[in-house]
């Protein structure tokens, strides 16, 4: 970021189309963390833009249902929501009846790789299998796991996934990205149009005037200008996960997670995880018998320890940089206040 802005003093907007080379190699990095192509890969400032992207660029028919699972982040409920009123169908499923409720038939799946509240971590690869059988196309929400859990789209062939960087990924606010399998990505539509919809772009001097000819790969869905500052903290962040390895990473997280699970149940608590399957994820979600999740987070945070209230759950994450002394002294707290 510093080096972007020392640039920007130096040169003004003098070598901007370097800067878009910066952009496809920060592409490829992403490409890495995922196991896919840079091609694959378009850059977007947040996940709702993602599938905004993908929502606006589907040939919709009438009657097309959309499909997502109970208690869903809200960018996947709203848009379930929201489908009767453009002449298409929404529901929400249960994980147990989503079978069923596919093969009702469904245009759309939306789901999270993990539940923003409860932590569920539905079962992807069996997920994409369910949904190539019943003719769905499966859109995924990697948010609040990207980063912390290893994600191989070789193996779980979504048709898409949408990323906000700034969670697991520990990237700046306002990056993120949007993957688009290529047999989907040759049938979406851009939604959005600019000076980098064609594919002659990088041609400055005599930029094609008329209808554009969109570029093969997924930044046909950029459009215009990106936000370089923001993508320069994302390669940062992404860069150290490759270095030290996503696979390490999620082994870490793990191995957190179980101790926190350990410490949040001596402490009298009771898990989701403990009542339900699906829910190996380092997003955990507690509850103490009489006491009020919100205060709890207050009292908390007076101590220096950052957890969060959702729907009534103590939501407690782990990731990489934390460590047994952290998840001690939450303990300590916990028993403290309880």
């Amino acid at each position: 970021m510093a080096r972007h802005f020392a640039r920007r003093d130096r040169e003004a907007c003098r070598d901007f189309l370097e800067w878009f080379d910066d952009a496809d190699r920060i592409r490829g990095k992403l490409a890495r963390l995922i196991h896919a192509s840079a091609a694959d890969i378009a850059f977007v400032p947040n996940a709702a833009s993602g599938l905004g992207v993908l929502l606006s660029g589907l040939d919709w028919r009438p009657g097309d249902r959309i499909l997502t699972l109970r208690e869903e982040f809200p960018n996947n409920l709203y848009i379930a929501a929201l489908a009767d009123s453009r002449g298409l169908e929404g529901a929400e499923a249960d994980w147990d009846s989503l079978e069923s409720e596919l093969g009702r038939g469904a245009r759309l799946l939306l789901v999270s790789t993990v539940n923003y509240v409860t932590g569920f971590r539905p079962p992807l690869e069996e997920l994409s299998r369910l949904c190539r059988r019943h003719g769905a196309l499966l859109v995924l929400d990697g948010t609040q796991s990207l980063g912390a859990l290893v994600f191989d789209a070789a193996r779980i062939r979504p048709a898409a996934l949408v990323v906000d960087a700034y969670k697991w990924l520990l990237g700046p606010t306002g990056s993120g990205f949007l993957y688009v399998d290529p047999e989907l990505r040759g049938r979406l539509q851009p939604a959005i149009i600019g000076w980098r919809s064609d594919r002659r772009w990088r041609q400055v001097a005599n930029l094609h005037h008329g209808a554009p000819e969109f570029p093969s790969g997924a930044e046909r869905f950029e459009g215009g200008m990106l936000p370089f500052p923001a993508l320069y903290g994302l390669e940062a962040s992404v860069g150290l996960m490759l270095e030290l390895g996503p696979e390490r990473i999620e082994q870490r997280v793990n191995e957190l997670a179980e101790v926190a699970r350990a410490v949040l149940r001596g402490a009298g608590s009771e898990l989701l995880c403990d009542r339900e399957p699906h829910h190996d994820s380092p997003i955990i979600a507690a509850r103490f018998p009489g006491r009020d999740a919100a205060r709890l987070v207050e009292q908390l945070r007076e101590r220096r320890i950052l957890v969060s209230a959702r729907h009534g759950w103590l939501r407690v994450s782990v990731h990489f940089y934390n460590n047994e002394a952290d998840l001690e002294r939450l303990g300590e707290a916990l028993r403290e206040l309880l």
